[in-house]
């Protein structure tokens, strides 16, 4: 078997990189193969395939952060450590938390001449898109900076299903998998195709035209939808039912 040798291509960083990094030390990475390293503890023979995911960390001489733009600043909600029956998960199947709290917004945006403020106030809990955003540490709690389109709702209960979607997007209770195939055959859970069916029960406010002016979305809550298979953010409720957020472009008809 060929040996495989390991190098290491230099990095070159740039004056404007290293302004843009002020303020921030470098922290601890985690892996899911090794736990926590120090430098000088990994040797190369130790190399597996991993994926890196490292926040940065604001230095403790900072004490505020104020988002510009149409960004806003969110506490990140903890990883829920049990199931809903009260299993205890390990942190490795843990599911990275979608949602947290408002905590500072930005003054807005300008499109046309038209100023057009953030619509979602602090203390506001949430639900973003899943890889949105820059993750951050701040006073040894993580957070996460996103644009505001990259908000996907706001959760008024503890329930998924009382999702107030935000902008141009649907929220959609997806329909039940068909248990028979056409012919009367009965499917096992590993042949259900996933449905792309589902019936609308929320809308969002609507998109912003190239004058910043809101035009409502063409579809209506109760409407039996199409949707692209692979769109949008897929969630459980408490009542075991599946819900999608998806954008209205990712609707591809209303079905009657």
């Amino acid at each position: 078997m060929a040996a495989t040798q390991l190098t290491a291509s230099p990095v070159t960083v740039s004056a404007r990189s290293l302004a843009s990094l002020e303020g921030l030390r470098a922290s601890s990475v985690k892996f899911s193969s090794f736990g926590t390293l120090k430098p000088g503890t990994l040797r190369q023979s130790q190399f597996r395939p991993f994926v890196v995911k490292a926040a940065a960390v604001v230095a403790p001489k900072y004490t505020s952060i104020k988002p510009l733009g149409d960004r806003v600043l969110v506490k990140i909600k903890e990883a829920e450590e049990k199931t809903i029956g009260g299993i205890l998960l390990p942190s490795t199947a843990q599911t990275k938390p979608q949602g947290g709290e408002v905590v500072a917004v930005g003054e807005g945006r300008t499109i046309g001449k038209t100023k057009v403020d953030i619509t979602v106030p602090t203390g506001a809990q949430i639900i973003y898109s899943k890889y949105a955003g820059t993750e951050i540490d701040f006073n040894d709690v993580k957070h996460l900076i996103l644009k505001e389109d990259d908000i996907v709702g706001i959760l008024e209960t503890e329930d998924i299903k009382d999702l107030k979607p935000l902008n141009d997007r649907v929220f959609i209770k997806v329909a039940e998998a068909e248990e028979k195939t056409a012919g009367g055959l009965l499917l096992t859970e590993t042949t259900k195709e996933k449905p792309s069916v589902g019936t609308v029960i929320a809308v969002g406010p609507g998109s912003l035209d190239e004058e910043g002016n809101l035009t409502p979305l063409p579809i209506s809550t109760g409407s039996t939808v199409l949707y692209s298979k692979y769109a949008g953010n897929d969630f459980k409720g408490k009542d075991g039912s599946n819900y999608i957020a998806l954008r209205v472009s990712d609707v591809m008809a209303v079905l009657s």
